[in-house]
């Protein structure tokens, strides 16, 4: 991989420069929140077979998004990697406070998220001064940081992120965690999400004044927390979370403070951890703490703050929600299987939803093998179940980067062949099963059923841990447009098809939800459903959470398919000529 750019940024408490700041004497501010203890406790099949095909029924209800993209349906490769076609995870985040390694302890934490980001990492802390230290960097967190990196991250107080982003030549000064002067002093802020109503915060907020930076959502919140009137700091925060619709969880950072907040759906995850030193950790999957030897004590609540400073750990109620809708594909993909996520086990939801589909998609097969590495659980699920022996069929290569020279006479399905090699021992002649955790596009899915043909594979049944996707994500997740996707343009017999494999069936979204029992209101199934628990509320949406511009033009309309239309039936705040929008409520 390329050689690295990264930025080290001291911010003090009289920096002025990052925002452009209301200054209108105090007004007198809210009551605050109720403050609670210092302590803390704490289906129906859609398969298909060369004999009986039972076709998806469901379509996308809202298939009117679409794609700002000028490019052909038939250049889909042009967006993703061939063999990368997945929806992808926007970023993990990491606070930790009071151990005086911090900055270390957070680059650890950071490089067991890295499965959730691997474009731009970052870390800040607070040193003997009182000064916010930034550096930030592209690329994985062991090229971003080294010993004389972290060397100048002195401080017993750290947040840091990790992060996923299209390419560009500005996406330098994407990546967070982002810090930012105020009239009261310095902030730092790490962001896994995305804001729904991230254009009308921004419009209103350029027509004040404010100066945006960059082309992300969180750089929002930046301005909304220096232009609150609320005193003090926590209660700017709750302040501008109140004004925020759609997905955050975030982690703040402060001289003296470190502030944990989640969103009141509780969309993406976010655990709190403890050292046996006393340190308080946060992070986005439990994965980070074990590797930092912090205990797990328990999540962030949907709609919660914590504070956390000298007096200990104070918990806050932002809005709270009587039912939260937390995204269930970080248990069918993005998460680590070793991550307790939403008080789950990872783990034990992919074994289970593959004896799901050996139960309710039997075929006869001699082996059952998985694509590697987010089908390995659920097609151990499907093996044990089913009776047929786990093999490694296809063996993941971990040691591609994102660019690779090309002999000059192309290679069939040249990309996913880097990246996976078919073991013929163990596919020839036999009637094989593959397990997968999701179908995006199909072209990936297609190349692989070729792969394994070519290494002599007599039959091919494709087991997918997932119920199919028919619609996009506005929430922190990237996914294509709607269009795009196979299964809200085509029928499960009609992706077989296209794939080219002997049968193929989804996980039912009916068995799914009854495997979560009780727990079943409480996760988000919009990309299986298209119904969105909040709905999309203006004229064009961020179709992923933190979009990267061309670095020469800094307007949000300039980022090229970037945006998606929302649903058309809808009442969506109207913009006056000036492109402004008159009010923040």
């Amino acid at each position: 991989m390329a050689a690295t750019a990264a930025t080290t940024t001291s911010f003090s408490a009289l920096s002025k420069h990052s925002l452009s700041l209301n200054t209108s004497p105090q007004v007198p501010q809210k009551a605050p929140p109720f403050l609670l203890p210092k302590t803390l406790q704490k289906p129906h099949l859609s398969h298909a077979t060369h004999k009986t095909h039972i076709t998806l029924s469901s379509k996308n209800p809202i298939s009117d998004l679409v794609s700002t993209d000028k490019r052909s349906s038939d250049d889909f490769s042009s967006y993703f990697d061939d063999d990368d076609d997945k929806p992808r995870e926007e970023c993990g985040v990491v606070g930790i406070y009071g151990d005086p390694e911090a900055s270390r302890l957070c680059y650890l934490a950071l490089h067991a998220l890295q499965h959730r980001g691997q474009e731009g990492a970052g870390i800040v802390t607070v040193n003997d001064n009182k000064v916010l230290q930034s550096v930030t960097g592209v690329g994985l967190v062991s090229e971003v940081f080294n010993e004389s990196k972290l060397d100048q991250l002195p401080g017993d107080l750290a947040i840091g992120h990790v992060r996923y982003s299209t390419a560009g030549s500005s996406m330098l000064k994407n990546v967070q965690p982002f810090v930012a002067g105020y009239r009261f002093g310095s902030v730092g802020v790490a962001h896994n999400g995305n804001l729904v109503n991230y254009r009308k915060l921004r419009a209103i907020l350029e027509e004040n004044g404010s100066i945006f930076n960059t082309s992300s959502d969180t750089e929002v919140v930046l301005h909304l927390i220096a232009t609150s009137k609320t005193r003090p700091f926590f209660l700017r925060i709750v302040d501008a979370c109140e004004k925020l619709e759609g997905a955050y969880s975030m982690v703040f950072l402060t001289e003296d403070k470190l502030v944990a907040v989640r969103d009141p759906y509780g969309f993406r995850p976010l655990v709190m951890g403890r050292r046996s030193n006393g340190a308080v950790v946060f992070a986005s999957e439990t994965c980070a703490l074990d590797l930092i030897e912090a205990t797990y004590e328990r999540e962030v609540y949907p709609g919660e703050v914590l504070v956390v400073d000298k007096d200990g750990v104070q918990s806050l109620c932002l809005m709270p929600h009587p039912e939260p809708k937390q995204c269930i594909f970080e248990h069918i993909y993005f998460s680590l299987p070793n991550s307790i996520v939403f008080g789950r086990s990872v783990y034990e939801s992919r074994h289970i939803f593959g004896e799901i589909l050996a139960t309710e998609a039997p075929v006869d097969c001699d082996v059952v093998i998985a694509v590697p590495d987010s089908g390995v659980v659920a097609a151990l699920g499907y093996a044990a179940k089913a009776g047929v022996p786990f093999q490694q069929g296809l063996i993941r290569s971990h040691y591609v980067g994102r660019t690779f020279i090309e002999p000059s006479q192309k290679i069939r399905d040249f990309g996913v062949k880097l990246k996976l090699s078919p073991v013929r021992r163990v596919l020839e002649g036999k009637r094989v099963v593959v397990v997968d955790d999701s179908i995006v596009r199909g072209t990936t899915s297609s190349k692989i059923v070729r792969l394994l043909k070519e290494a002599g594979a007599k039959e091919i049944h494709m087991r997918i841990a997932s119920p199919p996707i028919i619609a996009s994500c506005y929430y922190g997740v990237d996914t294509p447009s709607s269009e795009e996707l196979i299964s809200n343009r085509m029928s499960v017999e009609e992706i077989r098809e296209f794939i080219g494999c002997d049968s193929l069936a989804f996980l039912p979204l009916d068995s799914l939800k009854k495997l979560l029992a009780e727990e079943s209101p409480n996760f988000c199934y919009a990309c299986f459903s298209g119904k969105y628990p909040v709905q999309p509320k203006e004229v064009m949406v961020k179709r992923i959470g933190d979009f990267v511009d061309d670095g020469l033009n800094g307007s949000p309309e300039s980022i090229d398919g970037g945006w998606v239309q929302a649903p058309l039936n809808q009442d969506v705040p109207k913009v006056s000529e000036a492109g402004k929008l008159s009010s923040l409520t």
